[in-house]
C-alpha cells in the first residue's frame, strides 16, 4: 500500500489534452477513501482512464462547467458525500451556517439539490454530452421520493436532471463498466444492461436482458406511474416497500415507474465487492489529504476525523428504519481482510502529524465482519425479515473473534500507541454474543472517555417503528458496562443518541423518555429531531402515516411545535423548557400528564444518586448534530 504523492488535476495545465472523465463534485476536493469522489476517480484511474476533478464549480454560470473542454467520455456528477439540502438545511428546515465538507466548513460553496442544477449547467454548455450521476443524493433519490424540504413527492432525480444514466449505491464496479462501454463507442443512451444504474427509456420499450450480467426481468414487480405515486400515499409506501425488498443483489428485481410517455428502469443491484476486492479498491494510492488549494482557507473539517481512522466494513444488516444505509450500501455486509487495514494502518503511522492515535476502526456498524448468516451468501438478505429486529434471527451468526484479532494487529505496531472506536457498535449484536471477550476489549483498550451507543428511545412502540430493540436490551448493556469499566478502575461514560418526534412517538411517549433520562441521570446537551431524508422508511411513515411494511396506521408528530415540545422534553432540566413541559401536557393522556408532573415537582436542578460508569457522564454529554446517516461513503 502507497501513498500517492499528486492529486488528481484539477486545472486545464495538469492535463495533457482532453480527459476521459470531467468530475463535477459538490464537496471540496479530499483525496481519502472515505469521500466518494475519491474512490469513484482513483478506480477509473487505475483502470486506465483520465479523469480531471470540478470540486465545487460556480453553478451560477457556465464558466466553471467548460473549465476542461469537453471530456472525451463525459461527465459524472455527484453532489457529495451527504445530500445537498441535508448539508444546507436542519431538521427544523433552518439554514445552516456551516458546511463540514467545504473548504473552511463555510457554506454556501455548493447549490441546493446540487445534482440537478449541475447537469443543467453540462447541458447548457454542451447540449447532448453523457452525464452520468451517482453518489448519496442520486442513490437515495434514484425513484418518485418525498422530499421533506418540499412536502412533496418530486420525480426521480434522474429525471429531473436530464442525465443520460444514474449510478446507485457504492459504484464501483457499475461506473468501470459503463465507462468501458462508452470507451468501446457504446452511445450512453444504448447503455441499459448494467447492474446499479437506473435509465429512463421509451414507454413500451423491451427491458435489457442480461443472463450474461446475473439478471433478467421475470418475476419484476408490477411498476407504478408517477402521477399515482405523488397522490395516493398508500400506494407510496407500497412502492417504496418493494423498492426496498428488491435492494439485494441475489434476490432482487427490475423496478419499473412510469413518467407520462417515459418510463425509469431501475435495474437490480451490483453485487458487493467481496474481500480482496475492497484489499485492491483500499490499496489504491491516495493522497490521503485534503488538496492544498484550501490551505489558505484553513482546509476541509471533514478530513479531521477520518484522516487517522481505517474503514473495515461495508453494508449493515441492523436495518434501523431511519437509516439510509440499507438503501445505499445494502444489508449485506462485507469487509476487508486483516492484513489489509494493518497495511492501512502502517501507512498512517508514516505521516509526519500521525500523533500514535487510530481514531476508529469502523464503518456503517463497527463491529460487524460478515454476513449475518451463511444463507445470505448463497440467497441474499431475507426480504420481510431483519437479522437483530425485534429479537435477533436465530440464525444470526455473532461472533467478534476476528474482529478482536483485527484490533489486536493494529496494537502491535510500532508507532501506534492506541486504538479507538468511535463509528456505532451495535450494542444488541454485542449482547447477542456468548463470549464477553470483545466486551471486556471494548472497555479496557478502546473507549476514549465516552462510547456513544444508539438505543434511540425507551418507549416500545416509537422502538418499534424505529426498528430498535427493547429498552431492555440497553438497559442490560449499560448496567454490563458500568460494571466492567468499574473492573478495569476506568472512569468512561456512556453517550446514548436520543431521537425526539419519529414517526410513532406520542407525547406521552417522549414524557417517558424523559423520565427515563432522570432515572439512568442522563443529561443530553442536544437532542436529534427526527429528519424526514429520501431512502429511509422512517421517512415514508412521516409522509404517509403508514408503515410501509406492514400498511398499519403510525401515528407523527407534524405539527413544527409538537416536534418542538418533544425535543424540550429532553432537556427538560432546562430551566427555559419547563413552560414547555407545562404546555406538552395538553397533548398528554393522564398518565402521561402524572408524568410530567413528576418532572416539574422533582429537585430538576439536580440529578439522581449514581455510581461508577453507569452515570452516563455527569458533565454534559456532548452530542454532535447527526445528519442523514452515519458515514455515508
Amino acid at each position: 500500500m502507497q501513498r500517492a504523492t499528486t492529486f488528481l488535476p484539477v486545472s486545464p495545465q495538469e492535463l495533457d489534452g482532453q480527459p476521459d472523465f470531467v468530475f463535477v463534485n459538490g464537496d471540496a476536493y479530499v483525496d481519502h477513501p472515505s469521500f466518494a469522489a475519491a474512490i469513484i476517480s482513483r478506480v477509473l484511474e487505475s483502470y486506465g482512464f483520465s479523469v480531471a476533478m470540478l470540486c465545487q464549480p460556480d453553478w451560477r454560470t457556465t464558466d466553471d462547467f467548460k473549465r476542461f473542454g469537453r471530456p472525451h467520455l463525459g461527465f459524472l456528477v455527484c453532489a457529495g458525500n451527504i445530500d445537498s439540502m441535508v448539508a444546507h438545511y436542519t431538521a427544523a428546515k433552518k439554514r445552516r451556517s456551516d458546511d463540514y465538507y467545504s473548504p473552511g466548513g463555510k457554506a454556501g460553496k455548493r447549490p441546493d439539490r446540487a445534482t440537478i442544477v449541475y447537469c443543467n449547467r453540462i447541458r447548457e454548455s454542451y447540449g447532448d454530452v453523457p452525464i452520468i450521476i451517482g453518489g448519496l443524493e442520486a442513490s437515495l433519490r434514484r425513484a418518485a421520493h418525498y422530499d421533506y424540504w418540499q412536502d412533496v413527492v418530486r420525480r426521480s432525480v434522474l429525471v429531473d436532471s436530464r442525465a443520460d444514466l444514474l449510478l446507485y449505491g457504492m459504484g464501483e464496479r457499475a461506473v468501470v463498466r459503463v465507462a468501458e462501454l462508452l470507451q468501446k463507442g457504446v452511445p450512453v443512451k444504448k447503455i441499459r444492461d448494467v447492474r446499479g444504474t437506473a435509465y429512463l427509456a421509451a414507454k413500451g420499450d423491451k427491458i435489457a436482458f442480461s443472463p450474461a450480467r446475473g439478471f433478467d426481468v421475470d418475476g419484476a414487480p408490477k411498476g407504478y406511474s408517477y402521477d399515482e405515486l405523488k397522490q395516493d400515499k398508500r400506494l407510496y409506501a407500497k412502492a417504496f416497500c418493494q423498492q426496498y425488498q428488491n435492494n439485494d443483489p441475489i434476490s432482487g428485481k427490475t423496478i419499473i415507474e412510469y413518467y407520462d410517455d417515459k418510463m425509469l428502469v431501475i435495474n437490480p443491484p451490483q453485487p458487493p465487492l467481496e474481500r480482496d476486492e475492497l484489499d485492491a479498491l483500499y490499496a489504491l494510492p491516495f493522497v490521503r489529504d485534503v488538496h492544498p488549494m484550501y490551505d489558505k482557507d484553513g482546509g476541509v473539517p471533514a478530513i479531521r476525523e477520518v484522516k487517522f481512522s481505517i474503514t473495515h466494513n461495508r453494508g449493515c444488516f441492523g436495518g434501523c428504519n431511519f437509516c439510509a444505509i440499507a438503501f445505499h450500501q445494502g444489508r449485506a455486509v462485507r469487509s476487508r481482510s486483516i492484513e489489509s487495514c494493518v497495511e492501512e494502518a502502517r501507512l498512517l503511522t508514516t505521516f509526519p502529524d500521525f500523533k500514535g492515535y487510530i481514531h476508529d476502526v469502523g464503518g456503517p456498524t463497527a463491529n460487524f465482519r460478515m454476513p449475518a448468516c451463511e444463507k445470505q451468501r448463497e440467497k441474499g438478505v431475507c426480504p420481510g425479515k431483519r437479522c437483530l429486529f425485534p429479537k435477533p434471527c436465530p440464525n444470526l451468526r455473532v461472533d467478534h473473534t476476528e474482529y478482536i484479532e483485527l484490533l489486536e494487529q493494529l496494537e502491535r505496531l510500532p508507532k501506534v500507541k492506541k486504538v479507538f472506536i468511535r463509528s456505532g457498535i451495535r450494542f444488541d449484536y454485542m449482547m447477542a454474543d456468548p463470549s464477553d471477550a470483545f466486551f471486556h476489549k471494548l472497555v479496557r483498550d478502546h473507549v476514549s472517555g465516552q462510547l456513544k451507543v444508539a438505543p434511540e428511545h425507551c418507549a416500545s412502540n416509537a422502538l418499534r417503528m424505529m426498528g430498535k430493540p427493547d429498552v431492555a436490551v440497553y438497559d442490560a448493556f449499560r448496567k454490563k458496562y458500568a460494571a466492567l469499566c468499574r473492573e478495569c478502575g476506568k472512569e468512561q461514560y456512556l453517550v446514548p443518541y436520543l431521537m425526539s418526534s419519529h414517526p410513532g412517538c406520542t407525547m406521552d411517549d417522549a414524557a417517558r423518555l424523559a423520565l427515563y433520562t432522570k432515572k439512568i441521570g442522563l443529561d443530553p446537551e442536544q437532542v436529534q429531531d427526527f429528519y424526514p431524508t429520501p431512502g429511509t422508511a422512517s421517512t415514508v411513515m412521516y409522509y404517509t402515516g403508514l408503515d410501509p411494511f406492514t400498511g398499519e396506521k403510525v401515528y407523527t408528530a407534524r405539527d413544527y411545535r409538537e416536534k418542538q415540545l418533544q425535543r424540550a422534553l429532553l432537556q427538560w432540566r432546562r430551566p427555559e423548557n419547563r413552560e414547555k413541559i407545562r404546555e406538552a401536557m395538553r397533548y398528554c393522556t393522564p398518565a402521561g400528564r402524572r408524568d410530567l408532573t413528576e418532572l416539574l415537582g422533582g429537585k430538576t436542578a439536580g440529578r439522581p444518586a449514581m455510581s461508577g460508569s453507569d452515570r452516563h457522564g455527569a458533565q454534559k454529554s456532548h452530542q454532535k448534530k447527526r445528519r442523514s446517516s452515519k458515514k455515508p461513503r
